[in-house]
């Protein structure tokens, strides 16, 4: 890979990484990836396509398995800058598609939260609470 190849592509990387408007943290996100792969697989979170669960799995494999495409043994500089280049391309996806599952949750809960607020009338205005707090007012 060219090094402005290199250059260009640790530079959209850094982008995704750090494009999020403030509203999901860097941290947030790398917590998030396990819930993200444990609600795919259990079905809760469809937006995940088994496609790119399946390309993230492939990477973390070839990040850890002592087969490479280019061994460190013989050519050591480009074996390193292959995992180097892997570990990007799934810290990228991973992150990206972690945020978008952080949005998701934050979502659900809030969905959840006006579900049990409508249904119980503990804070809206003019549900059971505030008529109870008005019959004795």
């Amino acid at each position: 890979m060219r090094k402005e190849n290199r250059a260009a592509a640790g530079a959209a990387a850094w982008q995704v990484i750090q494009n999020t408007g403030g509203h999901v943290s860097v941290w947030e996100r790398a917590r998030a990836v396990p819930r993200m792969v444990g609600a795919k697989l259990r079905g809760r979170y469809p937006q995940l396509g088994a496609g790119k669960l399946l390309t993230m799995a492939v990477l973390m494999l070839y990040i850890i398995s002592p087969i490479d495409f280019i061994p460190e043994l013989f050519i050591p500089i480009l074996g390193l800058a292959d995992d180097i280049g892997v570990a990007v391309w799934l810290t990228t996806m991973a992150l990206g598609e972690s945020e978008r599952f952080v949005t998701w949750e934050r979502n659900l809960q809030n969905r959840q939260h006006s579900h049990f607020v409508d249904n119980h009338g503990a804070t809206t205005p003019g549900g059971a609470g505030a008529r109870a707090h008005t019959a004795h007012g």
